[in-house]
């Protein structure tokens, strides 16, 4: 049978069609891969909540960005973000420390004030110069999620949970997102465009090992561009550190720096064994190490910066997984801010802090365990800085 020349001409345009389809979505499925790398980013300064131009680490290999970022919209329109005035934060030994209050049930308290707390530097009181509670509190979030080839069957919670995490943000919060394996892809750089973030979930793809210090670094790098000055990390992960040239003592130093909030969700067994015995001339596994979760790694960054790690024990169980995420948005606006500013700054190193409710000694109290005096300065709404 001869076809018309209108015909050739409309079934070689339906094959066109097709064929760029197709290109465009290998491009995007081997681009997550590491097996097509799209073009780094060249870093430049941006204009908060643009979301249109990226912030990148610059002390640490770029990550690799996945799809260009939309232009977000202008935040919602809420009550007036409190912080302290310049001079007091411009003021050389000036830090903010986020406080979580809980009851014995577990329950947030958020009706306490200022003259409720005691705050205390190398175990010497030190008066608090600014109080917030942090009830409508913006925040700056990082969500890291893992990507390694074992969080294949756990991708669609992980993806139905983090959708959860951001619907119950405060909608003025900029958010960025990373996903990683043995490298970090940025899918989204900060907006207040949550939708945005919400949509970029669709690009998790599972492949290779596991970069969990080097991502994490990466994260705390990112986070510190945010507009905001409280600043808070989720990382999901389902595995140990198999493929970082950083290691643990280095992300808790940069953790303790700059004082941010890292929550992290961890799916697996952290009891699983992964030594071996000799039978001769061959070795044994005792547990599956890919079912393993590097819970101790997760909870020392938690206990560090005052945040909470939870752990997932059961591989597959989404609800619960849900309710983590849901917890932690939450827990975000039922905090306070504290600032103090250290005596002598010049003598620069790391300090103990611990913060009290003397009048209610049933209550727990959550803090960062300490500061760095020394390091780079916070970034504030306004773009000014505490030194």
């Amino acid at each position: 049978m001869k076809l018309t020349e209108s015909g050739m001409l409309r079934t070689t345009a339906f094959l066109a069609v097709a064929l760029s389809v197709s290109l465009l979505m290998v491009s995007a499925a081997l681009a997550q891969q590491g097996g097509v790398q799209p073009p780094p980013v060249i870093p430049r300064s941006q204009s908060p909540g643009t979301g249109s131009v990226l912030e990148i680490p610059a002390n640490r290999q770029q990550p690799q960005t996945a799809v260009p970022a939309p232009v977000a919209p202008m935040p919602q329109v809420g009550p007036e973000l409190e912080i302290p005035s310049r001079a007091l934060r411009t003021q050389p030994g000036y830090s903010q420390a986020t406080v979580t209050v809980t009851d014995r049930s577990g329950s947030h308290i958020t009706d306490l004030t200022k003259d409720d707390f005691r705050l205390y530097e190398d175990g010497v009181q030190r008066p608090i110069e600014f109080f917030r509670k942090d009830l409508n509190t913006p925040v700056s979030v990082g969500i890291i999620v893992d990507t390694s080839g074992s969080m294949e069957p756990k991708i669609p919670q992980a993806r139905a949970a983090i959708a959860e995490f951001i619907r119950n943000l405060n909608p003025r919060d900029d958010v960025f997102l990373f996903a990683f394996s043995d490298r970090p892809y940025l899918l989204q750089g900060f907006t207040t465009n949550h939708a945005a973030v919400m949509n970029r979930l669709a690009l998790l793809y599972a492949f290779g090992r596991t970069a969990l210090y080097d991502v994490i670094l990466d994260g705390l790098i990112m986070v510190s561009r945010g507009r905001y000055d409280k600043k808070a990390l989720l990382v999901v992960t389902d595995g140990m550190d198999t493929a970082s040239s950083s290691n643990l003592d280095q992300v808790v130093a940069q953790a303790r720096r700059q004082g941010v909030l890292v929550y992290s969700i961890g799916i697996g067994d952290p009891n699983i064994s992964s030594t071996g015995i000799m039978l001769g001339p061959f070795g044994v596994l005792l547990g599956d190490a890919t079912d393993r979760v590097d819970a101790r790694t997760l909870q020392t960054l938690s206990n560090e910066t005052g945040a909470k790690t939870y752990i997932i024990r059961e591989v597959g169980d989404g609800e619960l997984l849900r309710q983590a995420t849901a917890s932690i948005s939450e827990e975000l606006r039922q905090q306070y801010t504290v600032g103090f500013t250290s005596p002598d700054p010049t003598r620069t190193g790391y300090r103990s802090l611990k913060v009290e409710v003397p009048s209610r000694p049933d209550l727990t109290v959550r803090v960062r365990k300490g500061i760095t005096i020394g390091h780079s300065p916070e970034t504030f709404a306004d773009g000014g800085g505490p030194g």
